[in-house]
């Protein structure tokens, strides 16, 4: 909850004001029953009609005070509350977006959706009920005391028995709703996971008749919630029979021993009545905080939820050049020309503007000629993508296993395997989703561990599987908010071989969507995607199985304008069809994880088995 409460710092003045506010209208609450048993015991026996006006008056002048003090104590309140969780919402939205792919599949989409719902509006009720009923109940309950131990000493003791019995009651039962709160959390997250999976997939549910079936798995999924929302509520309920019981308790007692006091002299009807409104106000005073030990339960819940989001660590780091020394691979000069294309050190020389090798090292920033710095003079010629015996497991088993090629600038690459052979694995290390298990990526001779990862991804251009259009209009889908022009987004639909289709809409690129595109074709989506993706003039583009749902004319067309127009981006291609890939300069095929062959196609058709049986499999037949 710490973590929670830093949230409110901003508005301490705001509070400290709502507090006053609160306070005085709390304190003319308390001041009624006083002025009615006054009224009673010393102004009704004067029979004076005007006093009793003025008095009288004096209540009303202390209802409504009372009322409009807390009307606006409880407005901003709620604005505090408000505030405080949208900076919260914010954070917490910023911290997930920067969440590496281990950690989002860690606390899986639907448990963050939740915690971003669910648990934040958990919160906003906290600090809500925490201004109003937190400030006012204890007022009440010490200042009632205060009041009638002045009225009556004996009843207040009376009164003041009974405490200590409420007290350990809300505590006890407290700590027992946290957990169950935590869980029922947790459930709520399956939940959600199970709708998310029904909506997406609900055409396959339906054309595969699976509705009852999902129906039954959904039906199981929502009686464990009801039943730790059961248990959770019946758990913490227990404060309300109890505390009723013993202040009933307290009230009989009360009235039995007040009735006696009257009889026998030693107090008068106005204090018994006052007293009795005092123990009404203080009855409604321990409800509310019973109410707030249940919000305050699954807030706590809720806040440990959220600071596990914003406490966890961040482990993608940014790397020094010299942080991966060991990892770097480069042992001397002779090294750095074997991996930068250098056929001797009068090339390096010639290429670099350098003179000789103490001079590479002071403007290259090379200490010892080991440690390759960030800032080797552009005009040395680096390969413009390297994956140097690269490694990488999700789990203990490895699923890529001495991944190892190299690609020059505006040299293609196309990948192409079987389902599960690691080929989207291996683009998510290239933008740097994850990091690898073993060796190093490199992009223009620098490790991608030692890249801002904004600075990095901005040289990419992206279509991955599934990708996401947005309910919005197709310039906007195109721009997703970079600084764009009219032409470069319509010169993308050219490109992306869209235009034909964006023209005839009526709007054209301001056609609006509808959620996820679902009022175009599955061809027209990739189409508009692979412009998104082209319309930044990345330095890389990659399109991960993003023409599967193009005819072969239009995915020639779409090949064909990428190497007439984008000759000087680097293009990673990701396939099912050897046909998308067998013109590219490099192919990479994947089987298992591992590097089953690489190189043209000509020469995989002749070397690499697995290609072979593709091939045969898909131009053969």
């Amino acid at each position: 909850m710490k973590k929670v409460f830093i949230y409110l710092k901003p508005y301490r003045v705001r509070m400290l004001f709502g507090f006053i506010i609160k306070v005085l209208g709390t304190f003319m609450d308390l001041g009624l029953p006083w002025v009615l048993a006054f009224i009673i015991d010393d102004v009704i026996p004067h029979q004076k009609i005007s006093l009793i006006v003025w008095w009288g008056l004096a209540m009303v002048i202390l209802s409504i005070g009372a009322r409009t003090f807390n009307i606006i104590a409880n407005r901003m309140a709620s604005k505090v509350a408000s505030d405080t969780v949208e900076s919260l919402r914010h954070d917490l939205f910023q911290k997930i977006l920067s969440l590496s792919g281990k950690q989002v599949d860690y606390f899986t989409i639907p448990s963050l959706e939740s915690r971003m719902t669910s648990d934040t509006y958990n919160i906003h009720s906290m600090i809500a009920i925490m201004q109003r009923m937190g400030v006012r109940a204890p007022i009440i309950l010490l200042g009632g005391i205060i009041i009638t131990s002045t009225l009556e000493p004996v009843l207040t003791l009376v009164l003041i028995g009974i405490f200590p019995f409420l007290a350990i009651t809300v505590i006890y039962i407290s700590k027992k709703g946290i957990p169950l709160y935590t869980g029922l959390q947790e459930t709520i997250d399956r939940m959600v996971r199970v709708v998310r999976e029904n909506i997406t997939g609900i055409r396959v549910i339906k054309s595969l008749s699976k509705t009852e079936h999902e129906k039954e798995r959904f039906a199981n999924i929502n009686t464990e919630v009801v039943d730790r929302e059961l248990k959770a509520g019946r758990t913490m309920s227990l404060t309300n029979p109890i505390m009723n019981l013993l202040l009933n308790i307290g009230l009989t007692l009360i009235v039995v021993v007040g009735a006696y006091r009257v009889n026998a002299g030693a107090s008068e009807p106005g204090k018994i009545v006052a007293f009795l409104s005092y123990f009404t106000i203080m009855l409604h005073a321990v409800m509310a905080i019973r109410r707030i030990f249940v919000v305050y339960s699954k807030a706590s819940a809720s806040a440990s939820r959220i600071a596990d989001i914003l406490d966890t660590q961040e482990d993608l780091p940014e790397f020094l050049m010299s942080e991966l020394e060991n990892k770097s691979g480069l042992k001397d000069v002779s090294d750095l020309k074997d991996k930068s294309g250098l056929k001797d050190a009068s090339d390096l020389k010639d290429r670099s503007g350098l003179k000789d090798a103490s001079d590479l090292k002071d403007k290259s920033g090379l200490k010892d000629d080991i440690i390759l710095k960030q800032n080797i003079p552009e005009t040395i010629h680096w390969d413009h993508i390297v994956f140097d015996r690269v490694s990488f497991s999700y789990t203990e088993e490895e699923c890529l296993t001495d991944i190892d090629f190299k690609i020059k600038r505006g040299e293609s690459l196309g990948i192409i395997g079987s389902t599960g052979s690691g080929k989207t694995t291996l683009i998510n290390l290239l933008l740097r989703f994850y990091d690898v298990t073993q060796g190093r990526i490199l992009v223009n001779g620098q490790d991608v561990r030692t890249y801002n990862k904004q600075e990095l991804r901005r040289k990419f251009g992206v279509v991955f599987q599934n990708d996401v259009l947005f309910m919005d209009t197709i310039m906007e889908n195109i721009c997703l908010g970079r600084d764009l022009n009219k032409e470069q987004v319509e010169s993308a639909g050219e490109h992306a071989q869209a235009a034909p289709f964006i023209n005839e809409l009526e709007d054209r690129y301001d056609f609006k969507l509808a959620i996820k595109g679902s009022n175009l074709s599955g061809g027209q989506k990739q189409r508009l995607l692979i412009a998104r993706a082209l319309a930044g003039k990345p330095e890389i583009l990659i399109l991960d199985d993003s023409s599967s749902a193009l005819d072969y004319k239009t995915d020639s067309m779409l090949r064909k304008a990428i190497r007439d127009n984008y000759s000087n981006t680097t293009s990673i291609i990701i396939a099912q069809r050897i046909s998308s890939v067998m013109k590219l300069d490099h192919i990479l095929v994947l089987e298992d994880g591992k590097m089953a062959g690489y190189g043209k196609h000509e020469d995989l058709l002749e070397n690499c088995q697995v290609y072979q049986e593709i091939y045969q499999s898909q131009l053969m037949t």
